[in-house]
């Protein structure tokens, strides 16, 4: 093995080789066992889902479109933002490489 000092002494402190350096063989961890779980059907599942759905509290209408509105303002907003800076930066670059 090439190991410095630094990697022998790293992996004697996990203890991965011997004060020699020599890799000491350790038993492999055993893989636990599945638990006793069965798996659920397509059925029930929808059941589950339909159930934890029913819990959620939904937005009412007024509150969809306000929240509506302020997105697609947001995104107006933005876009009126990226396209002067396009058109400033286009301006810019076919001021300084003029033909």
């Amino acid at each position: 093995m090439d190991l410095n000092r630094q990697q022998k002494r790293a992996m004697q402190k996990m203890g991965e080789v011997n004060e020699q350096g020599a890799p000491v063989r350790q038993a492999r961890a055993s893989v636990a066992p599945r638990q006793g779980k069965e798996r659920t059907s397509p059925a029930q599942y929808i059941r589950e889902v339909r159930d934890e759905m029913r819990k959620v509290a939904w937005p009412k209408w007024p509150e969809i479109r306000r929240y509506s509105i302020i997105v697609l303002a947001t995104v107006v907003v933005i876009t009126a933002f990226v396209g002067g800076l396009d058109a400033v930066f286009g301006i810019l670059s076919g001021w300084l490489y003029k033909d």
